[in-house]
């Protein structure tokens, strides 16, 4: 199912509903085998980028099915990208259409609800001119790199990565500046500990590669 080529006609979100009860909807409901990207991406047609990169970015802070990170860190990249430019949520078919099975999602669901539901309780208007444009695009381009960072094969290297987007994303939702001003202080953390991982896996490739040949 193209639901890029069918944008107009995306599902309306429930008005006063929260994030956290269309998810666990979601999650609920049987009639469904597989629950795909672009299933999201209809649901929450109406919502801003935010809520669609918190859906993939908060799973990924968590111990997770194998194969999630695949599945929700591609569509992170896009998105990021998005909100960098202040574009309306596009993604592509070969993303929107990647899936994992109902239970894997209810799982996930399961797991991120408590600390989706409290952040949400604690979101709140306030130092809005950290999480309104410009800062706004500035928060898309930091969440660009902890994107591509989070699909690196840093051993744990997605959990730091994914957590910052996720603060950055309830931040722009809620426009809550002291969210986002607190991602902003956890990129510079989570780039100089995946830099510094990083670093020490490629030095000891070439440690390795050395001894092998010498």
């Amino acid at each position: 199912m193209d639901t890029r080529e069918n944008s107009t006609i995306r599902r309306a979100r429930p008005k006063g509903r929260r994030l956290s009860s269309i998810l666990r909807q979601m999650a609920a409901d049987h009639s469904r085998e597989r629950i795909s990207i672009g299933d999201l991406f209809d649901t929450m047609g109406d919502r801003a980028i935010s809520a669609l990169m918190l859906i993939f970015a908060l799973p990924n802070a968590f111990p997770t099915p194998p194969g999630t990170s695949a599945v929700l860190g591609a569509p992170l990249v896009f998105l990021a990208a998005q909100l960098t430019f202040g574009l309306k949520p596009w993604l592509p078919k070969v993303i929107a259409n990647r899936s994992m099975r109902r239970e894997d999602f209810e799982t996930i669901v399961g797991r991120i609800h408590r600390w989706l539901a409290w952040a949400e309780r604690m979101l709140k208007p306030r130092l809005a001119i950290f999480a309104e444009p410009p800062a706004e695009y500035l928060a898309g381009a930091a969440c660009l790199l902890l994107s591509i960072v989070l699909l690196l094969p840093v051993p744990l290297g997605n959990i730091l990565p994914a957590i910052t987007i996720s603060v950055f994303a309830f931040g722009i939702l809620g426009r809550d500046g002291l969210f986002a001003l607190i991602g902003f202080v956890m990129t510079a953390v989570s780039l100089v500990i995946a830099g510094g991982v990083i670093y020490g896996l490629v030095k000891a490739a070439i440690y390795i590669v050395v001894q092998w040949f010498a």
